[in-house]
């Protein structure tokens, strides 16, 4: 890491200082639960895109890599006009839930092509059609069955004869309140075209339903200057080069939306229908809380332009002068950032990968604002919104009002429990600070429940998210100590404490019958099963679930590692080290036995962990799916140096206590009296048989082994899908390696085969820690059935070989992830940028689904640092 940008980050804690700006902007404000007025809680229909012009959104604001400051006071995006188009594109568009044939997807090409860590240079890419932008061509082609692949934008003939622009949009800061933006347009088509370029400035709404706040306002200074005054932010400066300076206000516009009049004469949609429609909708008198400047060049063939801005906390008397070497500076910090972080054996193309992966999960910030309770019942001076479905109505506690890491700021423009566990695990090697904070978040007392449940999205803060929250937290601390020699004792206890009322949630409300064998529900894991596993069918009393349990398992393991840390530090914590342990040891008992009201979620026959189902008449029955949900059972594992038992004297009784007891116990997960060479124990649910056995069908090219990964579902289930018969209805599921062909959940996602990062990695990131254990003495043929035997270190990097050709190029010339039947990826100017899809396709590797995930999707970029260096040659 560049000392220069080393220094900043170490100042700029808590998104102070150079994080004070950044790319917080949402992709996406329209459409969400936070916008939703709708008696009936139909947030798709309620502000679509259409209307998202005209509707000054209540919580959160959205544009085209946009910059803001962490509380989103002031704004600052491009936004741009060919000149053929009915609006201006001031934001993405993309398909509602209801109108996509695989539920929402953003139509638009982007990519985040560079951040540093604190923002202090970021690098846009926005491709714009020359020809009007095909919105009806999108919605009807789309209006299909959901056995049809989607209808993208390459599909349509916008980017016919490269007849479009390339628009680079770049933010370099001179200081933490000094944004320089420099916006390049390059005309890839064959003919000279027009272009409209329009950097806009606007103040979110917040002065409306808060009457702490007097209304903020722009006003022109000069020819080329404007300036901002608020009492939230006090003055800047918006300084540009030429063009025409446009105002309106950031208001509804009512009349166009609701058929009742305006509160302002001059309302949000005010430059859009100045600029499209020729209207005289913009104040004469150059004053508003939203400004843009009119910028229009003519661009020959090749040629590019480039317009540039600045805003600034001082006045500049000379704001061009430093302009372009304040952007080479921030560009050459940003390039020694990377050249420190990438590890000298990495070839150049997983270089650019790994930069690319980091740069979008910068870039993939958002600030999001939701207070519950307001959303519910309004303001107190307001009239309380009429909702007959009163969503989220028991987590009016919920307040929230950060910096949070996105999944995608398009397609999931909110923050999801167990996707952000995967982020910080990103994050952690990228911005320490920031990883922590992200993962105490969500345990602060206005985000957790009372009762200990973790938040898990605005649509449902009750869904059931996998608890992998404390993986990610034991995760960061291990990095974080590793690469600074220092043990952050605050972060791991504070997190343990809240994490230790989550556990206890768990225990209470998922176990039904106190056996230690959970039901979840949800989980994450939307149509991996026959059926929803929220809304069983009549007469299923409950369902028994491997993953849930394995899940809790993996908890208990970990905060049993984690109270052995801190019991290093405090011996108090032996006590809790005693509770965890226990905890593994009768969540691992009981996967395997078979009690009054249970069944062993263990098959011995098929060698696999199944669901069961039971019946209101007390019968019970495995499901007999061969999913991820009987692999989850391996991550369930960590290895203990016999040093962090030698000083615990109270946790080293209670142990030997249980082993004499109940040696039943502590056999079925491992052999704790035996250590290997290194002075290492294992603490594992997959051992012995059970451990070989799993690993013949995941490493099975005919079940879940593909030639891009592990796949969700076993391809076993293709020619013989599972079906389960229950009064007549019938229930099956087969495996599908691409979009989903069930409305399950919106169809906007699929387990039921294709390719899922979070997941791989953690299977990887398990088989690494058995390695560590057994070393090179256990081998396993890898794939199953060649003869050639590995170790599990050398099957975890072939893994990692397998997912990291998914970012490869193809003999095509493009990346493996791009639809084969769209040659324009292997072109110039497309095929050198990434995307980052959310899943991708069990069988050729196509990304599916969100296509900006970097969320858990940059999580390729911790399985490129984490190869050892001893095998980069593979790759």
């Amino acid at each position: 890491m560049s000392e220069i940008e080393k220094e900043r980050l170490s100042n700029s804690h808590n998104n102070k200082n150079w994080k004070k700006w950044g790319p917080y902007l949402s992709d996406r404000q329209w459409g969400t639960v936070r916008e939703d007025y709708s008696p009936e809680g139909n947030a798709w229909n309620y502000i679509n895109h259409d209307l998202a012009r005209s509707y000054a959104y209540r919580w959160g604001e959205d544009g085209i890599a946009g910059f803001c400051d962490t509380d989103q006071v002031l704004c600052l995006a491009p936004a741009f006009w060919n000149g053929k188009d009915t609006i201006l594109k001031e934001r993405l568009f993309g398909l509602t839930n209801g109108e996509g044939n695989h539920g929402e997807d953003v139509k638009e090409l982007y990519f985040h092509l560079d951040s540093s860590p604190t923002h202090s240079y970021c690098k846009f890419l926005y491709k714009y059609p020359q020809a009007a932008f095909p919105y009806l061509e999108l919605l009807h082609k789309n209006k299909q069955s959901r056995f049809n692949s989607e209808y993208e934008i390459l599909d349509t003939n916008a980017f016919k004869d490269n007849r479009y622009f390339d628009c680079y949009i770049e933010y370099a800061k001179g200081d933490i309140n000094d944004i320089l933006l420099k916006i390049v347009v390059f005309n890839r088509g064959p003919e000279p075209a027009t272009i409209h370029v329009l950097p806009h400035l606007w103040f979110r709404n917040f002065w409306k339903h808060n009457s702490r706040f007097s209304k903020p306002e722009i006003i022109s200074l000069s020819a080329h200057s404007l300036q901002t005054s608020s009492s939230r932010n006090g003055n800047f400066y918006f300084y540009h080069e030429h063009g025409e300076q446009l105002f309106c206000d950031n208001e509804t516009n009512s009349q166009r939306i609701y058929n009742r009049p305006n509160d302002s004469l001059f309302v949000k949609d005010g430059i859009n229908n100045y600029i499209v429609n020729k209207a005289k909708t913009v104040n004469p008198n150059k004053v508003g809380t939203k400004a843009a400047v009119w910028l229009k060049e003519n661009i020959a063939p090749g040629a590019s332009k480039t317009f540039r801005v600045r805003l600034s906390k001082t006045e500049q008397d000379a704001p061009w002068a430093e302009f372009d070497e304040i952007f080479a500076k921030r560009k050459t910090e940003t390039d020694q950032y990377y050249t420190n972080l990438t590890p000298g054996k990495i070839a150049l193309n997983h270089r650019l990968l790994l930069r690319s992966s980091v740069s979008g999960l910068l870039w993939t910030k958002q600030f999001y604002y939701l207070d519950v309770f307001k959303w519910l019942f309004g303001e107190p001076h307001e009239t309380p919104p009429f909702r007959i479905q009163k969503r989220n109505y028991d987590w009016q506690h919920l307040t929230a009002r950060n910096i949070i890491s996105m999944p995608d700021k398009w397609e999931y423009p909110w923050f999801a429990a167990w996707d952000l566990a995967f982020h910080a695990a990103a994050f952690i090697h990228v911005d320490a600070h920031f990883a922590k904070q992200q993962l105490l978040l969500v345990l602060r007392e206005y985000y957790m429940h009372p009762n200990g449940q973790i938040p898990a999205y605005e649509w449902n803060f009750s869904d059931v998210n996998p608890p992998v929250h404390a993986w990610s937290v034991w995760y960061v601390y291990e990095v974080d100590k590793k690469r600074t020699g220092i043990s952050d004792w605050d972060f791991l206890e504070r997190a343990f404490q809240k994490l230790l009322m989550n556990f206890t949630w768990w225990v209470n409300q998922k176990d039904a019958n106190g056996t230690d064998i959970f039901e979840g529900g949800f989980l994450g894991l939307d149509n991996i099963g026959v059926f929803d596993r929220n809304q069983m069918p009549p007469g299923i009393k409950k369902l028994q679930q491997a993953d849930a349990t394995s899940w809790m398992a993996m908890y208990a393991i970990n905060m049993l590692r984690i109270s052995l840390e801190l019991a290093q530090h405090n011996k108090a914590f032996e006590e809790s080290a005693a509770k965890f342990f226990r905890h593994f040891l009768n969540i691992g008992w009981a996967m395997h036995h078979m009690g009054k009201k249970d069944i062993s979620l263990w098959d011995e026959q098929d060698a696999f962990y199944y669901d069961a189902i039971q019946f209101e008449s007390g019968h019970v029955q495995r499901l007999k799916v061969r999913s991820l949900v009987g692999i989850i059972p391996l991550l369930a594992v960590e290895i203990m140096h016999s040093s962090v038992f030698e000083n615990l004297r109270e946790f080293n009784t209670r142990l030997q206590v249980i082993r004499l007891t109940r040696p039943d116990l502590t056999r079925i997960i491992s052999d704790i009296e035996t250590r290997n060479k290194d002075g290492n124990y294992l603490f594992a649910i997959m051992i012995g048989d059970r451990l070989e056995l799993l690993l013949d069908r995941l490493l099975d090219e005919a079940e879940f082994l593909s030639e891009y990964g592990i796949r969700s579902l076993s391809k076993c289930h293709q020619d013989k899908p599972y079906m389960f018969e229950y009064q007549g209805s019938y229930y099956g599921i087969q495996y599908e390696p691409g979009e989903s062909s069930t409305a399950m959940f919106g169809g906007n996602s699929n387990w039921r085969g294709p390719i899922w990062l979070p997941l791989n990695y953690l299977i990887i990131h398990a088989l690494r820690k058995y390695y560590e254990y057994y070393g090179d003495s256990y081998t396993h043929e890898f794939p199953a059935g060649s003869g050639k035997k590995l170790t599990l270190k050398q099957i975890a990097n072939q893994l990692t070989k397998r997912l990291l050709k998914i970012f490869e190029r193809n003999d095509s010339g493009k990346f493996q992830y791009h639809p084969s039947h769209e040659p324009c990826w292997s072109k110039d100017h497309f095929k050198e940028h990434h995307l980052f899809y959310e899943f991708f396709h069990g069988d050729t590797g196509q990304g599916l689904g969100a296509s900006h995930q970097t969320g858990w999707t940059a999580l390729i970029a911790n399985l490129l640092l984490e190869m050892d260096i001893d095998d980069l040659s593979i790759l």
